[in-house]
């Protein structure tokens, strides 16, 4: 686990030139003769960099004018013109004077933002809407192919409590407030290429306004329903050998009869634990979108793999462990949205299997009851561990 996180970080910091100030050269490239400019840039450099080539710009970063002097006659300007401060910042080369206990506080002006947003608008928003409609896709094709999961046996008309209100609450909690969380984000990402060339720019806009409220708003929702599931679930979703016999036989799509299991199956402790890890990764990274000077995530998780010597399996130098404000951020909300779309996939077949592909299954969260024979069928250690308690003979 630890080497996908690296490998994915490692990924990350090839998108994005965290340096701040940093800028990548290439001295072998052909020289550009730029005396008819005086030293500026010229239409080659312009060129240049639109294809993408790597040139060596130290006839920008290095010309940020001289040693400032007193300005004689009060004049507005000392021996810097405007141009030579821009890219004193744009460089991090200017003395910025700035009361800060962090020691990049004072670069004003840093290189992510572009790879930042052609990451998100490009293989972000590309590989991200393909993967929900390919589950979505396949789930129609498994159902096509399957039907739905039917009840063998008889129903019984005697029900069991499947959960009780508490523990519905609890799921509720969550799972509507990460619907509208998954809603709102996609809107976030995905209002300008597919909202706004069809409804017009200022739909958008107050679709972007309402989303981005109700995004911050019910995110303390999501997590307080992920601490209420955790604490209530945790123990039932411990793996043990009955699960092995779950993938056996592929939940009973391999076989005759469904496999033994207590209150939760082993596809249902997959759903558990990718909702809990993933949901927990996604409210750290959301806590640090939200706080980015309060709670930077990323440079202590770098510091933390450099010193475990990560980076040196993939032949990498270390990771940069000082990341302004804004390049946490970067990462952060590429992290936070890489991680929601893996999770709004699973959740995606979570809901076909709760509803349409599955009779009964609905009942267990719904009104909490679910008849006998879906319990002996599904969870028969269960009913049987439910019906000790009572004292009634288990199920046959």
């Amino acid at each position: 686990m630890l080497r996908f996180f690296a490998a994915f970080f490692a990924v990350l910091l090839m998108l994005l030139p965290l340096h701040a100030g940093a800028q990548s050269t290439d001295t072998a490239a052909p020289a550009i003769d730029r005396t008819a400019t005086g030293g500026a840039q010229t239409l080659d450099d312009i060129l240049r960099r639109q294809a993408q080539i790597k040139m060596d710009d130290s006839f920008r970063s290095d010309n940020t004018g001289g040693t400032s002097v007193p300005p004689p006659n009060g004049a507005p300007l000392g021996t810097s013109s405007d141009s030579d401060v821009w890219r004193a910042l744009r460089y991090n080369k200017a003395d910025v004077r700035i009361s800060t206990a962090n020691p990049v506080g004072t670069v004003l002006m840093q290189d992510g933002g572009m790879k930042w947003y052609e990451f998100r608008e490009g293989p972000l928003t590309h590989y991200g809407s393909w993967l929900l409609l390919g589950t979505m896709a396949a789930l129609i094709v498994f159902y096509l192919l399957r039907g739905r999961i039917r009840i063998d046996e008889d129903m019984t008309g005697r029900t069991v409590t499947r959960f009780q209100f508490f523990e519905r609450f609890s799921h509720w909690l969550l799972a509507g407030s990460f619907i509208l969380l998954g809603v709102t984000g996609l809107l976030t990402l995905l209002g300008r290429l597919y909202i706004a060339p069809y409804l017009g720019k200022d739909v958008n806009a107050t679709l972007l306004t309402a989303s981005k409220f109700i995004h911050n708003n019910v995110s303390w929702a999501f997590m307080l329903g992920l601490i209420l599931v955790f604490f209530l679930w945790v123990w039932h979703n411990i793996p043990n050998r009955l699960d092995l016999v779950w993938f056996s036989q592929a939940g009973g799509i391999i076989g005759k009869k469904h496999p033994p299991a207590k209150k939760f199956n082993a596809g249902q402790k997959i759903i558990f634990w990718s909702v809990i890890l993933l949901g927990g990764s996604i409210s750290i990274s959301g806590l640090s979108l939200l706080f980015p000077f309060e709670l930077p995530l990323f440079a202590a998780s770098f510091h933390h793999l450099n010193d475990l010597g990560v980076p040196g399996w993939f032949g990498m130098a270390p990771l940069p462990t000082e990341l302004t404000p804004q390049n946490e951020m970067q990462l952060a909300q590429l992290w936070h949205a890489i991680v929601a779309f893996v999770l709004m996939a699973i959740i995606i077949a979570h809901i076909y299997i709760g509803s349409v592909g599955m009779e009964g299954a609905f009942d267990a969260m719904g009104t909490g009851e679910v008849d006998e024979a879906w319990a002996h069928q599904h969870h028969s250690i269960w009913l049987d561990e439910v019906k000790a308690k009572k004292g009634a003979p288990p199920a046959e």
